[in-house]
């Protein structure tokens, strides 16, 4: 059992399980119905997105200490107790069942992705490589 993190949008990989959104908004231009059949997610969790500022703060991003800045205010948003609690859940269920999560960037090295799995392995999640 493990938790994948993903590119939405992308196949699906065999026994990738529930994919979970974890971006502020949803695909553009598809049909709430289509989500899951395009390979997008099967449930949208935003609550693990970056806000929209510093969503922003990625998104410009061009050195290494903005980058440095991004990750430090993400790790304080994904640090309230409703945010530690949804993780602390994930990492347990990560060594029970497969499910995937992810976002749209397509380089998760300057994605929150790459953060958020950093978060879930501090908790004990079982994550596939």
């Amino acid at each position: 059992m493990s938790l994948r993190i993903v590119r939405l949008g992308t196949p699906r990989a065999p026994d990738e399980g529930t994919r979970i959104g974890t971006v502020r908004r949803p695909p553009r231009g598809v049909p709430k119905e289509q989500f899951a059949a395009q390979d997008w997610y099967d449930v949208w969790y935003p609550n693990l997105a970056p806000s929209n500022d510093t969503v922003k703060m990625a998104q410009a991003a061009a050195t290494p200490q903005e980058w440095a800045a991004f990750e430090r205010r993400y790790r304080a948003e994904m640090g309230t107790p409703e945010n530690r609690h949804s993780i602390a859940l994930l990492a347990q269920l990560s060594r029970q069942t497969n499910f995937s999560m992810g976002c749209y960037c397509e380089e998760e090295a300057h994605c929150h992705r790459a953060v958020l799995r950093a978060l879930l392995a501090e908790a004990g999640a079982q994550i596939a490589e």
